[in-house]
């Protein structure tokens, strides 16, 4: 199938940039650019496409706003974010996952990294590359609770083996590395991943990760 595309970034030169990659791809279509967070808004409405390039600081309205108005919790049938951030952003990573972004890449991403991602994305799966993962939750190890905290009530739900698996999930294992760590079949991984994603009222991976820190499960710097 042609995965539709909206490029959301204040920079001209750099959707520009996004474009010629994407374009040369045959089942990637860029259908559109924004220059804002409002602009994008009006964007997905009239263009309907499966996955949004968002940048997080724009004039108008930024890219953690304008998230949360497009794939935010309650939305109905929310089209797909991939946040685009620089390190010198960072701090504004949380909250757009917060607000529904499937993952966020570096703006400095190699061209097949960019792709591959859209594509995982739009296919639902949501997951980056546990790089990524592993990545965002150094940068934040200082910022989420130390792990002394009473994990959440909301694990209670989970059996002792989901509860193993989102730990290894959060320390930014792929499938294939979880199945190999408790020396069970990639299935047998994606069944459970499934288990705790439903449990627990989360959309993907990355939201599992993040919650899995924020509630205690997952003591930070433990990696």
């Amino acid at each position: 199938m042609t995965i539709r595309v909206l490029l959301v970034d204040d920079q001209p030169l750099l959707r520009t940039g996004f474009r010629m990659i994407l374009e040369a791809e045959s089942d990637l279509v860029v259908v559109g650019e924004a220059g804002d967070g409002q602009q994008a808004l009006e964007q997905v409405r009239a263009l309907q496409p499966d996955v949004v390039l968002m940048d997080i600081r724009m004039p108008r309205m930024d890219g953690v706003e304008a998230t949360r108005r497009i794939a935010g919790p309650g939305r109905d049938g929310p089209v797909k974010v991939l946040v685009l951030t620089t390190f010198d952003l960072d701090e504004y990573v949380v909250e757009a996952l917060r607000a529904g972004a499937s993952g966020f890449l570096l703006k400095d991403v190699p061209a097949e990294e960019l792709v591959q991602a859209i594509r995982v994305v739009a296919d639902g799966a949501a997951m980056l590359a546990p790089s990524i993962t592993r990545r965002l939750l150094d940068m934040y190890a200082t910022r989420l609770p130390s792990g002394d905290e009473a994990p959440s009530p909301a694990l209670g739900a989970l059996t002792e083996r989901e509860m193993e698996v989102l730990r290894l999930v959060a320390k930014g294992l792929s499938n294939a590395e979880i199945a190999a760590e408790l020396f069970v079949s990639e299935t047998t991984v994606k069944t459970h991943v499934g288990h705790v994603l439903t449990k627990l009222g989360l959309r993907d991976r990355v939201q599992a990760a993040v919650f899995a820190y924020e509630s205690g499960l997952v003591r930070p710097g433990a990696m």
